[in-house]
């Protein structure tokens, strides 16, 4: 905990409790009778008591707040933002006139334009730049893909219920709420109890269903809505089940990300990439999961778009080539070392956290300042944006290093995109359910002499003790690794005999020196069969849009210095419409000169919107600024118009054959507003009513 924090609950503590002392001094005198100069004297050192509490109350109150831990703030802002964007139609509720459905969202007009627009990038920025070989697989998931990745098994939250009504709720959620309000709202709560708290906060993913239940009762947590009390914690499977085909024989399953129609593609994508590595698929796509108290607006939804990026390469040679064009960058990283000891994220050099091994490997190192570049531009501001590393405990087994892009908004640190070395793990999964290789080659230049595991099943043998099964337990000891096979031979000659867990036939099955020979042999390889490993970044194109509507939100007084204007600033890359264009009046002339400007703006791609309402010219542009477009072309003359820059609320006269050209050279990076100023004569907008 913060030391300013900790050492103001602590003197808050005993604050209160010189209070509680002097008031039952007070209440003493009053009984016994005593004098009144006596009374009047405790009266008011009570009185001061209490002020010099109030003080430490203010301070607690107030630190608290500037920490981040404050809610208040964050809820007004977070509101204002929200109320925009349904009134504007970015997103609203599905079923809205039938009441909605939690965790489901309409996008609106505008709100589909920035979705498009961020889809765009994301392709250009990845899928282009990088020679991606992009696949759109079915939503519909067989059961037995999902069964090999692991999520039939283990793809779950823990949940409880209300023992009356049965509503239910995700158990950590109802935890976290319960230790985030104690602190920013309880501030009687002690030093001790408050760090606590933190500590849970800090650790409740790692929370078994025992540790969380225990938790729950510790601190009396009841149902939100009815106070009833709550269930023990249980695992519930987040995907949507569903069956395939009219007979319902063919369990399935909604899929719960994209990435394993990529992986079980990996053998046809390696040859159409001319079996060459390293290569990587992308897909952009639907994903849904069944949350069970979704919550937080689009940040968690039942129903969602991932853009995944499954980077395959040589286990052996994890380097990139084109590591060195991000090496330089810098930006808010939070290694795990960090986080366990309680620091902050600080600014590193992505080259130097490669170099000391912060980082696992380049290719990972490189997506990372790649991931980086694409949400800067965006218009993610990089001071609320930050790379935090798995902590150990959070990490799967087979993973070698996973880092998480988390972009600060009112609901805190969100993160928005994973970016993991998930080793080779997803390919042997699919290799050993499917029976069929998804492996890669490395041709020798000259042939090589290795030293090769050989194990080889006795069949009479094991036919003899296993009769049926003997074709299972052979696959099974010829599909054992280097060190289970050597461990089991020097087992069978030091006792003659091991126990051996056949995993097909889900028992343990004793097998015996004869049964199986193994053996390492020196052999000449013209070739190198290995399952490639994955580097994986998986982005929540929702969140981003969430935080990006957050990032770029901003008030400013309207002209009478009467009202505050809504504005979103995003960058014209993203902006749901580019350009606006108003006739200043409605006159013929000014009405043709607008269908002109239109028709090359169209030409030319930009999006854009002719606004031929009378209302005042300023009303229309803070009508736009609350859309978040860039720019405003006013039509004031059938030979030149002013084209308006939203953030600067600067303004240019340029000819009406101009005017196209130049809002597209903005908008589309090819030049600046600054360049534009500079090259172009500035209108005053003194008479525009803003």
């Amino acid at each position: 905990m913060d030391t300013t924090e900790q050492s103001l609950r602590q003197s808050l503590s005993e604050k209160s409790s010189s209070v509680e002392a002097q008031g039952n001094a007070v209440r003493a005198l009053k009984a016994s009778k005593a004098a009144k100069p006596e009374i009047e004297a405790a009266i008011e050192l009570l009185n001061k008591l209490k002020l010099e509490k109030s003080t430490v109350e203010k301070q607690l109150q107030s630190t608290i707040s500037s920490s981040g831990n404050g809610s208040l703030n964050r809820e007004a802002f977070r509101q204002a933002v929200v109320n925009t964007l349904e009134r504007r139609l970015f997103y609203i509720p599905s079923f809205k006139i039938y009441r909605g459905v939690a965790g489901l969202f309409d996008y609106g007009p505008p709100g589909c334009a920035v979705k498009s627009n961020v889809l765009s990038f994301w392709r250009q920025h990845f899928v282009l730049e990088e020679n991606m070989l992009e696949v759109d697989c079915p939503c519909v998931t067989p059961e037995v893909v999902l069964k090999a990745s692991g999520h039939v098994d283990k793809f779950t939250d823990l949940m409880v219920k209300d023992e009356k009504t049965g509503t239910c709720y995700r158990a950590d959620h109802l935890l976290k709420d319960y230790c985030t309000e104690k602190l920013e709202k309880d501030l009687t709560i002690s030093a001790d109890t408050a760090a606590e708290l933190k500590d849970v906060l800090a650790v409740m993913e790692d929370y078994t269903a025992q540790v969380l239940g225990e938790k729950i009762r510790k601190y009396g947590i009841t149902a939100p809505d009815t106070k009833n009390p709550l269930s023990d914690p249980y695992p519930f499977n987040l995907m949507f089940q569903t069956s395939i085909g009219p007979s319902g024989l063919i369990p399935g399953y909604m899929r719960p990300e994209t990435a394993q129609g990529i992986f079980v593609n990996f053998k046809d994508l390696y040859y159409y990439n001319g079996r060459k590595l390293p290569f990587a698929a992308a897909q952009i796509g639907q994903a849904f999961r069944n949350e069970i108290s979704p919550r937080q607006g689009l940040l968690r939804v039942r129903e969602f778009t991932l853009a995944e990026i499954e980077h395959f390469v040589d286990p052996e040679n994890k380097s990139h080539p084109k590591f060195p064009d991000v090496a330089k960058l810098e930006f808010l990283m939070f290694p795990r070392e960090e986080q366990m000891s309680g620091q902050s994220a600080k600014k590193l050099c992505i080259g130097e956290a490669v170099a000391k091994g912060t980082v696992n490997n380049e290719t990972l190192g490189y997506f990372i300042g790649r991931v980086y570049l694409f949400l800067v531009r965006l218009g993610i501001d990089k001071e609320r944006l930050r790379f935090r590393q798995h902590l150990a405990n959070e990490m799967a087994h087979y993973a070698a290093d996973c880092w998480d892009a988390e972009i600060e908004c009112s609901y805190g640190w969100i993160e928005c995109v994973g970016i993991a070395d998930r080793s080779a793990f997803d390919l042997k999964a699919h290799s050993e359910k499917s029976k069929v290789d998804l492996v890669a080659e490395e041709k020798f230049a000259e042939p090589k002499e290795v030293e090769k595991l050989v194990i080889k099943p006795v069949k009479k043998e094991l036919g003899l003790a296993f009769k049926r099964e003997q074709t299972k337990v052979s696959e099974s000891l010829e599909a054992m690794n280097e060190q289970e096979a050597m461990e089991m031979k020097a087992t069978l000659e030091s006792k003659g005999e091991v126990e051996f867990l056949v995993c097909t036939l889900g028992k343990k099955v004793s097998i015996k020196k004869n049964m199986v020979s193994i053996s390492k042999e020196m052999t000449k390889e013209h070739q190198r069969t290995f399952t490639p490993s994955v580097i994986e970044p998986s982005f929540g194109i929702g969140r981003i849009i969430y935080c990006l509507y957050e990032h770029c939100f901003s008030t400013r007084p309207s002209k009478a210095g009467d009202e505050q204007l809504n504005v979103f600033r995003f960058p014209p890359l993203v902006a749901p419409i580019k350009c606006t264009v108003f006739p200043l009046v409605q006159n013929q002339k000014f009405e043709e000169a607008t269908k002109v400007i239109s028709k090359e703006l169209t030409s030319v791609g930009i999006s854009h919107k002719i606004d031929i309402t009378g209302t005042s010219i300023g009303k229309r542009y803070a009508r736009t600024d609350e859309l978040g477009v860039p720019f405003a072309i006013t039509v004031d003359s059938d030979t030149s118009v002013t084209i308006r820059e939203r953030d600067s609320k600067d303004q240019i006269r340029v000819s009406l054959k101009e005017a196209a050209s130049v809002v597209s050279s903005v908008a589309e990076g090819k030049t600046t507003w600054q360049d534009v100023w500079a090259s172009f004569p500035h209108h005053s907008s003194a008479s525009a009513d803003e």
